[in-house]
């Protein structure tokens, strides 16, 4: 099933403000929010898709990269463990939970969200590294294995950050909600309010002795090995999130998200031109009048092609299917190539002699017959691919 547009899903235009953006989204949020809709599956989805859709919008970069190439730019549609759908809902709350007031409207009259709100520690930071392909991994798609240095869950705690089980104890402040409420005096009367318990930051838990070897942070710098699926299609700048493969959060919190930037290695004969290819290729004098057969390069080894006899230079052959695959779509682009014909700058007195008979040959006169419009096409696309 396919995604929804992210600005349809909140409902605003793609020059909406980032205060418009938040306002959508938590009008959505609280549409659909669980403890509004106990037990409604279908209400949990269109939650989950708010708030995947409000953390790309609201993030300029995101934002960007998703206005220019759609789901694929935020790894929203990418395979292998990559973006969209991995959204969990302790995340949401973990991320956007400010966003309900510290859920007081859902605590007090729906009776719910009661651990909702609490939430272990802080979300881990997301890490970014480029990952170089070449045109055949882009055009196939590439399974990568890459070491990472990064915060890693500390194996002595488990992430708890505390020194034994013994040494974790519920917290007095909020006996263990997570939560503490707090009433205001305002020009309207008194206002209660839920948030955050400052004293266990929401975890509803005091660690009394720290784990010795994280230093009660429940995570530790280290190295991991990951397996990237990357699908076929992608392009230079494209950028993928991989959910939770980032630095651990501190105190158990989640995982921040891996990005990984695309880059592509220079093929050493072939260039790229959007979906298609292109190969220059130089043929000889007498081939070009004589007609021959030679082999090209393509992405993914060897093809042959049939050179017919007068062959003129800028001549373009077209390889159906040859080019790359466009990201999560059957189309697929081209291989062109462009003939030149090759001149000699060095001949021998004989060579010479031959040409200078030839050359007042009518044979040997080059035409008044203009290119075709079809050419002239094709021309401009290789002049564009290679500016």
């Amino acid at each position: 099933m396919s995604k929804r547009d992210y600005y349809e899903v909140l409902g605003v235009s793609k020059s909406a403000s980032a205060d418009e953006i938040k306002k959508a989204y938590r009008k959505v949020a609280m549409q659909f929010h669980p403890d509004r809709n106990p037990g409604n599956k279908e209400a949990e989805e269109h939650f989950k898709e708010a708030a995947e859709a409000y953390d790309v919008l609201s993030d300029a970069d995101k934002k960007a990269r998703y206005d220019r190439f759609g789901h694929a730019g935020v790894g929203g549609a990418a395979s292998g463990g990559f973006g969209g759908g991995g959204m969990r809902m302790e995340d949401i709350f973990q991320n956007f939970g400010d966003i309900f007031g510290g859920e007081d409207v859902f605590s007090s009259f729906f009776g719910g969200g009661g651990g909702r709100g609490r939430h272990r520690g802080s979300r881990g930071s997301n890490l970014r590294v480029k990952l170089k392909l070449n045109f055949q991994e882009i055009a196939s798609g590439a399974n990568k294995k890459i070491k990472v240095k990064k915060y890693v869950v500390c194996n002595t705690c488990n992430g708890s950050g505390a020194k034994d089980k013994s040494s974790v104890q519920t917290c007095g402040s909020c006996g263990g909600q997570g939560q503490v409420r707090r009433v205001q005096q305002t020009f309207m009367g008194q206002m209660q309010t839920v948030v955050t318990c400052p004293t266990c930051n929401g975890s509803g838990q005091q660690i009394t002795a720290k784990c010795a070897a994280c230093k009660g942070e429940g995570r530790q710098y280290g190295e991991e090995t990951l397996d990237l699926q990357i699908p076929a299609g992608v392009q230079e700048g494209m950028q993928l999130s991989m959910n939770g493969a980032g630095n651990a959060g501190e105190h158990g919190g989640p995982a921040g998200d891996l990005l990984i930037l695309i880059e592509e290695e220079r093929h050493p004969q072939l260039r790229r031109a959007d979906l298609d290819v292109v190969y220059p290729l130089r043929v000889s004098f007498p081939d070009a009048v004589l007609g021959t057969s030679v082999e090209v390069p393509t992405i993914e080894g060897k093809a042959k092609i049939k050179i017919p006899a007068g062959t003129q230079s800028g001549k373009i052959f077209r390889l159906k299917g040859k080019g790359f695959p466009a990201f999560q779509s059957y189309e697929r682009g081209d291989e062109l190539v462009e003939v030149s014909v090759w001149s000699p700058q060095h001949l021998s007195k004989e060579e010479l002699a031959m040409l200078e008979r030839l050359k007042e040959s009518p044979n040997f006169q080059p035409g008044n017959t203009p290119a075709s419009e079809d050419e002239k096409g094709f021309f401009d696309k290789i002049k564009d691919a290679f500016s």
